[in-house]
């Protein structure tokens, strides 16, 4: 909601304040102008990047209008997740919770939590390390060097749309600039011609500067910085679920142990320790 209160204040601001200085506000309407520098900056984008940044982009982008996905619910449900699976195996042992790490997105355990498990990939990991845990024993500090290996990876693959969508803002003016001198191009063509046919032309010109400046660092600018917000979200969570399995590989009780793992997450994004509290009673 903020993001698109934030876009409609950086058009409105531009506009009256062109429109109050006597501008000519179809001036301004130049699509051949845009084609040029939103085109280009799209090609770019395509040729620098992978496929899968690509598609995390797209998946993403929704995430910026209606907010992280990893939010306040989301990691109330993780660590009620997480309690109830160490509450559980604590109390029946591992053979108990078996089937559910073996196939965590079949799970009945896991599936009381649909929040968490429409993050398959959050999901896996911590399958994959409880496993781990589980089979070899690993001391918490060998689980953790481990983790902290996988965490590494997937943060820089979480970091990658942002990045990507930066450069796109990076580009945005030198497309502008091209667009600016393909006008002038036309415009010296068009010496010789009646003088408001030049003054159109060189208008266009100076439009498509304008509008890369605009699209870079109205738009494209902080929707990059906005990506990079959520991405730093999600690497928390995996943060929350390493802190989790090392407090139950160093043997610390299920309400310790997911008691670690809320204290890394952001304030306005986790339950309160009363919060917390309670909502494990049920799953005791």
């Amino acid at each position: 909601m903020f993001v698109l209160l934030g876009m409609l204040i950086v058009v409105v601001s531009v506009v009256t304040g062109y429109l109050a200085s006597h501008g000519n506000l179809l001036a301004l309407w130049q699509p051949f102008e845009v084609l040029i520098i939103c085109g280009a900056a799209f090609g770019s984008f395509l040729i620098a990047t992978d496929k899968n940044t690509q598609v995390r982009c797209l998946k993403m982008l929704p995430q910026v209008v209606l907010g992280s996905r990893h939010n306040q619910s989301f990691h109330t449900q993780l660590l009620c997740l997480i309690y109830s699976l160490f509450q559980r195996s604590r109390q029946e042992g591992f053979l108990a919770v078996e089937a559910d790490i073996e196939h965590p997105l079949e799970s009945p355990l896991f599936n009381q939590f649909p929040d968490v498990v429409r993050d398959a990939r959050l999901v896996d990991f911590f399958a994959d390390n409880y496993r781990v845990f589980t089979i070899t024993g690993l001391p918490a500090h060998e689980l953790d060097a481990m983790m902290d290996e996988e965490i590494e990876q997937i943060a820089e693959e979480l970091k990658g749309p942002g990045a990507a969508v930066h450069r796109v803002a990076e580009a945005l003016p030198g497309f502008g600039i091209v667009a600016a001198v393909l006008g002038i191009v036309i415009t010296m063509g068009a010496i010789g011609g009646p003088m408001e046919e030049i003054g159109t032309h060189v208008a266009a010109a100076l439009v498509g500067t304008f509008l890369g400046v605009f699209f870079a660092y109205g738009f494209v600018g902080p929707m990059s910085a906005h990506l990079e917000g959520l991405a730093e979200h999600e690497i928390k969570s995996y943060l929350c679920v390493k802190a989790c399995l090392s407090a139950a590989a160093s043997g610390h009780p299920p309400p310790i142990a997911v008691e670690a793992g809320r204290k890394l997450l952001p304030g306005d994004k986790r339950p309160s320790f009363l919060e917390l509290s309670e909502l494990i009673k049920q799953y005791r």
